[in-house]
């Protein structure tokens, strides 16, 4: 009898522990064999060896899965829990989302100066998300080209884009086309589009170094990629499964120093594939420089009066 009451007792004990775990589905906009993902897959592998019978975080895939275009509304409905992208991919939800590319300050910094606050505030109430952090800093986007340009002047030349650079390069006079990254290998090698914006690292991932000539110097903006999760999911979470999550989050925040090496090591390997820098005159170089941010505050502060001026101070130097 009372070894049929412990083995009740222990039952009901482990099926209390496996009640309380939760598993959350994680996509990325991204596909497998970018940096993003590799970057990740290790931080999933800790935290669910050190979160067994308490949360797992199981990863689906990545583009093959779900359109990178569709991630942002899939985490807001809870079609996934948790998702890796970017805010220019999600912009349909919310137009503050392309304003991520704007910070000028890094990931932690933006925790204590109350911006990551601010992001959450906004999330929450638009897009039914919670922000966790970002994933890469310190890494410019630049203009990758097919076609040799001696000034900023892009009047006559097709530019895929996404959301991110979309004013910016239409204020220098490009015609612009967006697509999914997975397209634009092929719009490149057919002529579709004579160039592309990009983060100064990963053109390798895709290829993209065979049909591209020209870099233009200086970068601009800073690379957004970050971890983001459906609100009602969040808030199901216990106390201790929400801290072991932000633990690894802010961990892997913590570690994008190590973004500096890669974008060091693909720029040589830039080089070494023949990609031409581009570069302008110091006064013209600033002027490029300024006016993405003179464009790209205008057209956030425009899509959102009432966070936008928020946003520019808690973003910027």
């Amino acid at each position: 009898m009372k070894n049929t009451i412990v083995l009740v007792a222990l039952a009901a004990g482990s099926f209390a522990a496996q009640a309380q775990e939760a598993t959350l589905r994680v996509v990325s906009a991204f596909a497998e064999n970018t940096q993003y993902v590799k970057n990740l897959m290790p931080m999933i592998q800790k935290l669910n060896a050190e979160g067994k019978g308490r949360l797992q975080l199981n990863f689906i895939g990545g583009p093959k899965a779900m359109p990178p275009f569709e991630v942002g509304n899939a985490v807001r409905t809870g079609v996934v829990d948790v998702a890796m992208t970017t805010g220019a991919f999600y912009t349909n939800i919310m137009p503050e989302a392309d304003a991520l590319k704007l910070t000028q300050i890094p990931g932690p910094e933006l925790r204590r100066n109350g911006a990551v606050d601010l992001i959450n505030r906004i999330w929450n109430e638009k897009a039914n998300m919670q922000y966790l952090g970002r994933v890469i800093d310190y890494t410019p986007f630049h203009l990758y080209l097919t076609k040799k340009i001696d000034k900023p002047d892009l009047t006559g030349l097709k530019i895929r884009i996404t959301p991110v650079y979309r004013e910016f390069f239409q204020a220098l006079g490009a015609t612009v086309m967006q697509t999914a990254p997975g397209e634009v290998y092929t719009a490149l090698e057919r002529g579709v589009v004579d160039g592309y914006g990009w983060p100064i690292n990963g053109i390798f991932d895709f290829n993209w170094h065979e049909k591209t000539k020209f870099r233009v110097d200086p970068g601009f903006y800073n690379a957004e990629v970050s971890l983001v999760m459906n609100l009602d999911k969040w808030k199901a979470l216990n106390g201790g499964q929400r801290d072991l999550l932000m633990k690894y989050v802010i961990a892997l925040e913590n570690g994008n120093d190590s973004w500096k090496k890669v974008n060091e090591d693909d720029i040589r390997k830039q080089k070494e594939a023949g990609i031409q820098v581009i570069t302008f005159d110091a006064a013209t170089a600033k002027q490029f420089y300024d006016k993405a941010y003179e464009v790209g505050w205008a057209s956030a502060i425009k899509a959102s009066p009432q966070y936008g001026p928020q946003m520019r101070k808690l973003f910027s130097k």
